[in-house]
């Protein structure tokens, strides 16, 4: 009798491990995968976090390329303060050399007359050069005292003016594009006559 003819009718037989394996990777594709609806929803769900991450990505390379290019306004504006300090202060004397020469004294002696006249054209060219520049000069006289861009170097009492107005102003302040640049010394009214406002010279 053969070999084959020896084995049991009922005998099985035993999977093999490649067998197994292939079972088992099947299984869980097949959980992995899910309904169509659930994978439909899942690819939404991940443009949708895709699509948020870029426009933030977006957003924030708008908001760099804004700053880089107010820094760049900012130091082209701005990097000439220091020698418009210098030259508020030749304002300044220019002013005074004219404030010096009385008006009598022009009318009587034609050399301080022409000299005059030529201080007067220069200062015309500098406040010319200073609003190019985005310079302006603060004369405040009248105004309410304002400690951003005014310096009280002191109180005047009995003016009949509000408390805290400026009444009179030593020295001119300047600004460069809105920002200060030099405050301007004034001298402002007491309180107690107008509204008793007290003024902080600290300020």
């Amino acid at each position: 009798m053969s070999e084959e003819q020896n084995k049991p009718a009922d005998a099985t037989v035993e999977p093999t491990e490649a067998t197994a394996e292939t079972a088992n990777t099947a299984a869980a594709n097949g959980a992995d995968a899910g309904s169509p609806e659930d994978r439909v929803a899942k690819l939404e769900a991940e443009v949708a976090s895709l699509k948020d991450q870029l426009l933030r990505a977006m957003a924030e390379t708008e908001n760099t390329r804004r700053r880089a290019q107010r820094d760049r306004e900012d130091a082209s504006k701005f990097a000439v303060s220091s020698f418009a300090k210098e030259l508020v202060s030749v304002a300044d004397n220019l002013r005074r050399a004219l404030e010096a020469v009385p008006a009598e004294g022009r009318e009587k002696d034609e050399m301080l007359k022409s000299l005059a006249v030529g201080v007067e054209a220069t200062e015309r060219q500098l406040f010319a050069a200073f609003d190019r520049a985005g310079i302006k000069k603060l004369d405040p006289t009248g105004e309410p005292f304002d400690p951003n861009f005014h310096q009280v170097m002191f109180e005047i009492e009995n003016t009949g003016k509000a408390a805290g107005t400026v009444i009179q102003v030593l020295q001119p302040g300047y600004t460069i594009h809105g920002r200060l640049l030099r405050e301007a010394m004034v001298g402002v009214a007491k309180g107690g006559d107008a509204g008793g406002q007290h003024v902080d010279t600290k300020a």
